[in-house]
């Protein structure tokens, strides 16, 4: 279980896993390996609203840092997803397509999108946002609403 950056506004909690990296939109990396595990923050979900539905590019697909890699639609939105790393999808959540609601539920664990092995993670990853980065970015987009 990671640790957790965590902020409280009004009724709202939003918490920013520490042991991954994070796009300014709010999609989240971690390695393991040169596999990268990605999905969507928790800020990003909640502001969302209910996830309904999910398209995850296929197995196969070559992801491309910045390009769409899913798309989400909610009650109150439909999102394009970019990816924060190229290379290969090689696995896709399987639990999405029955129950999309546990990108909601459960964010940083059983909710994230695909599994990408990197082609170049040690370049793209400078690119990317620290835990606490995203945090302060994202304590200021809830401050502002």
């Amino acid at each position: 279980m990671p640790d957790f950056l965590k902020m409280t506004l009004d009724k709202f909690t939003f918490r920013v896993a520490a042991d991954r990296l994070y796009t300014s939109a709010g999609v989240w990396a971690r390695a393991e390996g040169n596999r990268i595990r990605i999905g969507l923050s928790d800020f990003l979900q909640q502001r969302s609203g209910d996830v309904a539905f999910v398209e995850v590019r296929p197995v196969g697909t070559q992801a491309v840092m910045d390009e769409e890699i899913a798309t989400i639609e909610t009650i109150k939105v439909n999102i394009s997803l970019a990816s924060p790393v190229s290379g290969k999808v090689i696995e896709v959540n399987p639990i999405l397509q029955a129950a999309p609601e546990t990108i909601n539920q459960d964010p940083y664990g059983s909710g994230w999108l695909a599994l990408v092995e990197a082609g170049q993670w040690e370049t793209e990853r400078e690119r990317l946002l620290s835990p606490q980065a995203y945090f302060q970015q994202m304590k200021t987009a809830a401050e502002e609403q």
